[in-house]
């Protein structure tokens, strides 16, 4: 007798196949999620620089070093050149106005300043003797006049006399003819006696005028050769400290090199380097600020070279109010050079994440502190310490601020003590 036998639903293959479609099902669903849905990554909070959004007085500053300089610095340059023979002081010395620092030689100048002194003795001798002949001109001019003067009344005396007796047929014509001739005779040579001596006179004060600027002449070149000689011995121009002193004995020194420089004793500068990229947002009246000896003092611009080396420019900047007790020139200050006025912002701390964002976006934690996702931001100015955000975060979030390195492009960061 035929038995019935009950077929079976759930058969191995049907088992298999089932599972097959599952698993097929299971690994779209997975590539889907995560292809289409946000990227992970585990990341250990003690690895991580996570910072607070805060509100506070911000102000756009950059630091800078500074070396403390003297108010007021003379350069000492040589006025003449010469041999170092002898120096009176050492570097470092404190000078008073007029003090001598050194003496050169120079043969050519002093022989020069001999010749001088010689031409100008000649000169004198010269007018002198061109003195006292014309002295002597002039006396014998004035002895010819008083002669032509006497001769003259005599001989005016005479003819008048010769008038008279000739109007009384005393005497001849001739004779009367004769004296009143020798009379017009003498007095045309009294003028011309008066003539001559005017002239001598007038020639006189000229060729002294003309002796005596050349004289002078002379003497000016001398006390200019005197001064050339004078300047062998180099003097403090100023009162203060000798620094930078460059001389030793039988060195030789040409005319215009830099010998030392004398530094003004009561105040002090500091110059400061900047870079170029600043340029054109400093000028005279930016203010800032160091620490000296735990103390907080104040600088403020005084002056700004233009001129760019090396892709860096110079500031002086002086002291507002207090001047630090112990600062020493050549002195290195680190300043912080404000270029703005402090204003309250809003304030993320300085980071490596921007370095891979670029300031545009950030990971922010979430209130529970477990995770932390990408958001928009938007950054203004900085200083060494923060960025300015203008939008995309609010005070007291709290978002990594460590470096995005490692990241490549997740979109989550999963936060794991």
């Amino acid at each position: 007798m035929d038995r019935v036998i009950a077929k079976k639903t759930w058969t191995t293959k049907r088992l298999l196949t089932i599972s097959g479609i599952v698993a097929v099902v299971l690994l779209i669903a997975g590539a889907i999620y995560f292809t289409s849905g946000k990227s992970r990554l585990n990341v250990d909070k003690e690895r991580i620089t996570i910072s607070e959004i805060k509100k506070g007085p911000f102000q756009e500053f950059i630091p800078v070093n500074g070396v403390v300089l003297p108010q007021t610095t003379i350069y000492l340059d040589a006025l003449e050149g010469g041999r170092m023979e002898e120096k009176f002081v050492e570097d470092g010395a404190i000078m008073k106005k007029g003090q001598p620092i050194l003496r050169l030689s120079n043969t050519d100048i002093e022989l020069s300043l001999v010749n001088q002194q010689t031409s100008v003795y000649n000169l004198l001798t010269q007018m002198q003797i061109s003195q006292n002949a014309a002295q002597q001109n002039t006396v014998n001019r004035l002895n010819q006049l008083t002669d032509a003067n006497s001769q003259l009344k005599e001989a005016d005396r005479i003819y008048n006399l010769n008038k008279k007796l000739y109007d009384q047929k005393v005497i001849g014509g001739q004779e009367f003819k004769q004296s009143e001739n020798n009379y017009y005779y003498l007095r045309e040579k009294k003028k011309l006696s008066e003539q001559l001596l005017h002239q001598d006179s007038a020639s006189n004060v000229q060729q002294f005028n003309q002796a005596k600027q050349s004289y002078l002449g002379s003497q000016n070149a001398l006390e200019v050769m005197r001064k050339k000689v004078g300047d062998l011995v180099v003097k403090a121009p100023v009162d203060g400290q000798l620094t930078s002193l460059d001389a030793e004995i039988g060195q030789s020194k040409n005319k215009g090199e830099r010998l030392g420089q004398i530094d003004v004793i009561g105040g002090f500068k500091v110059r400061v380097d900047i870079d170029e990229h600043y340029i054109s947002r400093i000028y005279t009246g930016l203010l800032g600020d160091f620490t000296f000896a735990d103390k907080t003092y104040k600088l403020k611009i005084k002056k700004v070279y233009t001129q760019v080396t090396n892709g860096r420019f110079q500031v002086d900047m002086e002291f507002e109010g207090e001047v630090p007790k112990g600062i020493r020139r050549g002195q290195t200050l680190q300043i912080r050079l404000a270029l703005s006025e402090e204003t309250t912002a809003l304030l993320v701390p300085k980071g490596g994440f921007y370095q891979q964002t670029g300031g545009n976006w950030i990971f922010k934690v979430n209130e529970n502190g477990n995770t932390a996702y990408k958001v928009d931001i938007q950054l203004g100015r900085q200083n060494p310490d923060y960025y300015e955000v203008l939008q995309g975060l609010n005070p007291g979030d709290k978002v990594v601020t460590s470096s995005y390195e490692n990241y490549g492009n997740m979109q989550e960061l999963i936060l794991k003590k």
